[in-house]
């Protein structure tokens, strides 16, 4: 089984990578910040700036890879943490660029190497789940994984002839890098590699059970 991930260079990303690597499938790991030297013959580093316009390049090394992808899981993310009113914007550029369109982007030039019962798996966030508890200074991250759950209905509909499944995870807190930023000094009640587990399940078999839902996974607020 083929697999592509984005943002696997640390967090919940690099912890899915190292998981479904040992677990015998082939990963496509994407970010800005990669190693280009592999350290498991299953994992295929790559790095790329998310925010760039022409993903062409991404996916002439993908498909240089992979005749097939059976999974995609669009995990990168970046998160600004501050108030709405201070924000510039190249920050709201940015949030929006990497956050919704380059998930978007990456399901326009896979879906060519997908098959039928391929699952993508965008994660969003609780901040972007509509009626969650909202927190002030991320109001724009919040605003484009709200953006990007709508995206994951919508796609479910528009690539149901080719038998493509399309869900979302709304994230609670895992301890992160990410939720440091948002929330210093706060303690999640998982682990990256215990949130990593939940979604390797479910990247691996959700699409058995769930097409076009977003899915909250929480157990705290933040």
């Amino acid at each position: 089984m083929n697999i592509v991930i984005s943002g696997g260079s640390k967090g919940i990303g690099k912890a899915l990578t190292e998981l479904l690597t040992k677990q015998g499938y082939r990963v496509f790991a994407i970010s800005r910040s990669m190693n280009s030297e592999s350290n498991h013959p299953n994992l295929i580093p790559f790095s790329f700036d998310l925010s760039h316009q022409d993903f062409s390049p991404l996916a002439k090394a993908i498909s240089a890879e992979f005749d097939t992808v059976d999974v995609l899981i669009n995990n990168a993310g970046l998160l600004v943490n501050k108030p709405f009113l201070e924000l510039t914007d190249e920050e709201i550029n940015q949030s929006f660029d990497v956050n919704l369109k380059a998930p978007a982007k990456l399901i326009r030039v896979l879906t060519p190497l997908m098959n039928q019962n391929s699952h993508i798996v965008n994660i969003t966030s609780m901040g972007g789940f509509q009626g969650s508890v909202k927190f002030p200074g991320l109001s724009v991250y919040s605003a484009s994984k709200g953006a990007l759950s709508i995206l994951t209905e919508t796609l479910a509909l528009e690539l149901g002839d080719l038998q493509i499944k399309v869900n979302a995870l709304a994230l609670g807190a895992a301890q992160t890098e990410m939720l440091a930023q948002a929330f210093p000094g706060y303690k999640a009640p998982l682990t990256a590699g215990e949130m990593a587990e939940f979604i390797a399940w479910f990247a691996l078999n959700g699409h058995r059970f769930f097409n076009g839902k977003v899915l909250p996974v929480s157990l705290s607020t933040p």
